[in-house]
């Protein structure tokens, strides 16, 4: 993966998120997985090698979808066919039709950021509801949506998602050169209980 020590903050790669990386790799063999807010797309990256039929990565920065590309095809994944990088505010392709459904979604979505969909800014803490309904409609039947955030003092609304089955699997994200820094991200793997629990979409 190419990372960037010299130039700027972004170094390309978020080291916390070691084990998640793996464990996508792992979930997506022979399946269509989903990266929302996806960054330089380490972690479609580590789909694609661990097998996924077809990856789909959603971000705004061109920046970052360019590193992408270079990271796919330094790992020999050069078709854009099956890899597909989607310049897109992810608010606004999440509220557009459905037209394809994804096995395994990975929402990694930033603590503060400015969209056109939103109020002022999306906050993880005040929006992760809404936005957690709004991925679940790109959610197969059987599907798995990863959600992690790096806010440190977030709270999962679990009254609000509990017709979900939501599961923290924190502890076993959190890489053991982090292990004295517990709040570095939270983590988990949420699944739709029921037809009618999909359909309850908030938006």
């Amino acid at each position: 993966l190419l990372v960037n020590f010299t130039d700027y903050l972004d170094t390309g790669l978020f080291l916390d998120h070691r084990p998640t990386r793996a464990r996508i790799g792992e979930l997506a063999k022979g399946k269509r997985f989903l990266n929302l807010f996806a960054y330089t797309c380490t972690a479609s990256v580590f789909a694609a090698a661990g097998g996924a039929v077809a990856t789909t990565s959603v971000d705004l920065s061109r920046t970052y979808l360019d590193w992408a590309r270079r990271n796919f095809e330094l790992n020999g994944f050069r078709d854009s066919s099956r890899h597909r990088l989607l310049q897109e505010d992810v608010l606004e392709w999440l509220e557009a039709p459905v037209r394809e459904r994804y096995d395994v979604v990975f929402l990694d979505p930033p603590t503060l950021s400015r969209s056109k969909r939103m109020e002022g800014e999306l906050d993880v803490q005040r929006d992760h509801v809404k936005l957690i309904w709004s991925t679940l409609r790109r959610l197969a039947p059987g599907g798995l949506l990863i959600f992690s955030t790096n806010f440190r003092k977030f709270r999962l609304d679990a009254a609000a998602l509990a017709e979900l089955d939501v599961k923290d699997v924190t502890s076993a994200t959190i890489p053991k050169d982090f292990a004295r820094d517990q709040k570095i991200h939270q983590c988990f793997e949420i699944r739709v209980r029921s037809a009618a629990a999909q359909a309850n979409d908030p938006a």
